[in-house]
């Protein structure tokens, strides 16, 4: 890969998201990609109509990007190189994780994130991903 090259991994907070996390910081350091941490966040889905409240301990993308400090931090302690980017995006993760990997060499995701059956191999976020992203996919298991 080029010193334009470019990997994009998505994180949830989970110890999967975690471990796609640390997979593609290695890889990004073998071939000098550059690192797009990416979080989605969106409201949760409710029935019928439901005012959403409207104050800061409903933070969703505050919730979203201390996902992503939290996780940087544990991948790469204090030294976080240059080339390591992070984003919060509000939509849902798949078409947002599918959105981010236009131009990219490689996305990478956790097999499950938070939410769904625990037992599955695949989360419905990684299919959608395998399925629709703009290039290559790598799912990371535990």
């Amino acid at each position: 890969m080029s010193e334009s090259a470019r990997i994009v991994v998505g994180i949830d907070g989970s110890d999967n998201a975690k471990s796609a996390l640390r997979w593609a910081a290695k890889q990004a350091g073998y071939t000098g990609a550059s690192l797009d941490v990416v979080a989605a966040w969106e409201y949760p889905a409710t029935y019928g109509w439901v005012a959403f409240p409207d104050n800061e301990d409903y933070d969703l993308a505050g919730y979203a990007q201390k996902a992503i400090d939290e996780a940087v931090s544990e991948v790469y302690g204090g030294d976080v190189p240059a080339s390591v980017s992070s984003r919060v995006i509000q939509g849902h993760a798949a078409e947002v994780l599918v959105e981010a990997s236009k131009g990219a060499e490689l996305l990478v995701v956790g097999s499950r994130g938070y939410g769904g059956f625990a037992d599955a191999l695949l989360g419905s976020v990684s299919t959608y991903c395998v399925h629709h992203a703009h290039g290559v996919v790598t799912v990371v298991r535990p």
